[in-house]
């Protein structure tokens, strides 16, 4: 019963026999195993599959030990699903029509979760079928600025340049596009629950880009509405910005009950900023999986030396694994940690 239910009473600030420890893209390049599967079809194919999505989300808790899973997908899934032609190429995940006037947001819509994207809530329905109870799933969605930053620049970006023009130009039509975004992804994920998630995570990846005043502006209120909207569906809430150790005290206000802490923010430290009330996940450096044993073994005290004992933390990497990451590696992180964190 611990492994099935520590993930969940560490978000809940409990204490726990050993701090529980997933992996945020777990379910990945790295593993052979999803490698087999990905061979059968394309990305997006993948994702759109319940039977295929499923098979991978469930591989790393089998091969790991990991005490949650994630169910497999894209935050851009519902961005298709509001009317935007999304690919999949060599480069990442693009947009080849981007949103950068007002009849570009006035065509977006909010889709009913279950017509457009019925696909992830069966992977959801399939995934904890099989895992009967072993651990818990994870369900997630991308935060209305990271997703409204994909939508603007068409994909990644370094600057975010057109984003930024748009809202120091028009930040009317960017609230405009935030609002469609935010009641998108709630309804998505109030979806998922319903489907089965007993967590869900919200993914801020270009949130940490953002200066204080603009983050308080275009980022926090939506992401706000999102895990207020999401308070009465009784599962733990996950707020995660890539680089937003400077936005911790607005992060905070957000009202996660977990806040997400990537690898360049002290876990003492933003500890001490966002006090007992929240807990925290994080927060090792993928790339320390690509060292030696030895190292791992020093960084993994260290990361759970830093978190000195206090109930309420969730052990994961910083960002998502890497691809080259040998799989025995993160084996290693996961056993690592049950271990040297394991309570007598």
């Amino acid at each position: 019963m611990a492994r099935a239910e520590r993930f969940l009473q560490a978000c809940r600030g409990e204490q726990v026999d050993a701090p529980p420890v997933w992996l945020m893209r777990q379910a990945g390049r790295y593993l052979p195993e999803y490698q087999k599967v990905r061979a059968r079809t394309d990305f997006l194919g993948l994702c759109k599959t319940p039977e295929w999505a499923a098979e991978v989300t469930l591989q790393p808790v089998d091969i790991l030990g990991v005490d949650a899973a994630i169910i497999f997908s894209d935050i851009l899934i519902p961005v298709e699903a509001m009317g935007m032609k999304l690919v999949f190429d060599d480069h990442g995940p693009g947009f080849p029509d981007p949103i950068r006037d007002e009849k570009a947001v006035d065509a977006l819509t909010i889709p009913d979760p279950q017509d457009r994207t019925g696909f992830v809530l069966e992977a959801i329905r399939l995934t904890v079928k099989a895992l009967g109870g072993r651990v818990p799933l994870i369900g997630f969605a991308g935060a209305p600025y990271t997703l409204l930053s994909y939508m603007v620049e068409g994909g990644s970006s370094r600057n975010f340049e057109n984003t930024k023009r748009m809202m120091y130009t028009r930040p009317d039509l960017v609230h405009r596009a935030l609002e469609k975004i935010t009641e998108t992804q709630l309804r998505y994920l109030r979806a998922q629950v319903a489907a089965g998630a007993r967590a869900i995570q919200v993914f801020d990846s270009w949130g940490g880009h953002l200066a204080p005043d603009d983050f308080r502006e275009f980022a926090a209120p939506y992401a706000r509405r999102i895990l207020d909207g999401m308070k009465d569906a009784g599962v733990p809430r996950i707020y995660f910005v890539l680089d937003g150790g400077t936005q911790l005290p607005e992060i905070q206000r957000c009202g996660a009950d977990v806040v997400g802490l990537d690898w360049r923010t002290p876990l003492g430290w933003a500890r001490s900023v966002l006090g007992e009330r929240q807990a925290v996940q994080g927060n090792l450096d993928p790339c320390a999986l690509l060292g030696s044993q030895d190292t791992l073994r020093r960084k993994v005290k260290g990361l759970l030396d830093d978190n000195a004992g206090r109930p309420g933390h969730v052990v994961n990497l910083g960002h998502g694994i890497l691809p080259m990451t040998p799989p025995e590696h993160a084996r290693a992180f996961v056993e690592m940690v049950h271990e040297l964190g394991a309570r007598p």
